[in-house]
């Protein structure tokens, strides 16, 4: 239910955006990697606007999740020896005989 609701007013509203991005900057646009001549046909691509935005949103999400993912280490690193520890002590809890709960006596009644 959750995932429809995200689909419907998140992802639609942005897909929308992101194609009219697309109609919108269909010109040819010169990319150079040469910043210090820029007229250098070996290092200059010929593509649409589109293309250059979209390669570099998608270029931005990958480096922002490796990123993240890097920074998170210690903490699955924790998360996976607890539950290590977690498991053994589980194992070591079903291997013990089961002991009859001790405390104070009731009395019987009459």
């Amino acid at each position: 239910m959750f995932n429809r609701f995200m689909l419907i007013i998140v992802f639609v509203p942005v897909a929308i955006v992101l194609i009219a991005l697309a109609v919108a900057n269909r010109a040819a646009t010169a990319f150079t990697l040469d910043p210090f001549n820029p007229g250098n046909p070996a290092l200059t691509v010929q593509v649409p606007l589109f293309v250059l935005l979209f390669l570099a949103l998608a270029l931005g999400v990958i480096l922002g999740g490796a990123v993240t993912w890097f920074k998170q280490g210690r903490y699955r690193k924790v998360a996976r020896q607890r539950g290590l520890e977690a498991e053994s002590l589980r194992q070591a809890a079903a291997q013990r005989p089961p002991v009859a709960p001790q405390g104070p006596a009731l009395p019987r009644p009459n």
